[in-house]
């Protein structure tokens, strides 16, 4: 034996007793477990130490913070009774979708050179649709936008949405006057017509369980009402408004606005002893001619502007009126 290997061999015999290879050893056989609402859930956890007779077992479930399930040879909190173990396997028995997450099997070997082994495994809890709560209206006019809604907030994995009306499946396509978003239960109508009246219903579904279906509830679509109110202030404000010429008319009278010139001539005449030097020349009756027209003109620009400001408060309260009786 040479003196290199007399140097190689204490070195071979060194590695191959060191500690480094001491270590406890976790794995899971089913890294992703998927279970039914109210069912049992395995989640397995296999260990392997090299000198540790018995090592410690831990259950921890990650969330906003981590939690003990399984500590110090029992079950912690909610798991109280309703938790089996099996070496490290944990059975949870009739989970919830409030089980759902992962959760992490932790082994101590104090006796081993690496003393923590651990892995994960993620629990999802499927859960089926729940009877979805509907929005529909009991009645809409013609030519009104309208959105009917439909949520499942229980369903696991989120339920998808179909809308029935009058037991008949909806379908949404380029031509039809409404569209359906399968994922948020909205069916919506950009303007209903008559047509759109009867009992309408959603269905929610998912691949957990059976689909299940709100109440059918009934849509009525109505015309525009032709209130009796409305006429009446029509009316009312006709009236209103043939009161107010003739209130007019008596005042541009009394006023001398309205006298024609015929008057003025005739009282002219009625005048015979009146010399020739008294009565007014050509160019003075021309002028006094034209003062009196833009005095007539005058009285009656401002009754007009009085009666379109009349017009216009009348329309206005009319309009007020009839957005008033409307939904």
């Amino acid at each position: 034996m040479n003196t290199m290997e007399m140097w190689l061999l204490p070195l071979l015999i060194t590695l191959l007793c060191s500690p480094v290879c001491l270590s406890v050893t976790v794995s899971s056989s089913k890294l992703n477990v998927e279970v039914h609402e109210h069912t049992d859930a395995l989640l397995s956890c296999e260990f392997k130490t090299e000198t540790e007779q018995n090592p410690r077992i831990e259950w921890k479930k990650k969330g906003k913070s981590v939690s003990y399930v399984y500590f110090d040879k029992r079950f912690i909190g909610p798991y109280t009774g309703r938790a089996s173990i099996d070496g490290a396997t944990m059975m949870l028995h009739s989970v919830t979708q409030k089980d759902s997450g992962e959760y992490r099997c932790e082994v101590t070997a104090l006796n081993d050179h690496v003393k923590l082994g651990e892995t994960s495994v993620t629990l999802n809890v499927l859960v089926p649709p729940h009877v979805p709560s509907c929005a529909v209206p009991s009645s809409m006019f013609v030519g009104s936008g309208l959105e009917l809604l439909c949520k499942d907030k229980l369903s696991v994995p989120p339920a998808t949405y179909r809308w029935y009306k009058d037991n008949k499946a909806l379908t949404a396509t380029a031509d039809t006057p409404y569209g359906i978003d399968t994922h948020t239960g909205t069916l919506k109508f950009k303007s209903v017509s008559k047509t759109d009246t009867g009992m309408y219903r959603c269905e929610s579904s998912n691949n957990a369980g059976a689909p299940k279906s709100c109440v059918a509830q009934q849509l009525n679509v109505n015309d525009y009402p032709l209130n009796m109110t409305v006429l009446i202030a029509g009316a009312a404000a006709f009236l209103m408004l043939v009161v107010f010429c003739c209130i007019c008319v008596c005042v541009c009278r009394r006023r001398g606005c309205c006298r024609s010139e015929k008057k003025d001539k005739k009282q002219q005449v009625l005048q015979p002893g009146a010399s020739s030097s008294s009565q007014p020349q050509p160019q003075a009756l021309q002028t006094n001619s034209v003062l009196h027209d833009l005095r007539v003109k005058h009285c009656v620009g401002l009754q007009i502007i009085q009666s379109q400001k009349y017009f216009l408060n009348v329309q206005h309260n009319l309009l007020l009126d009839v957005c008033s009786l409307l939904p």
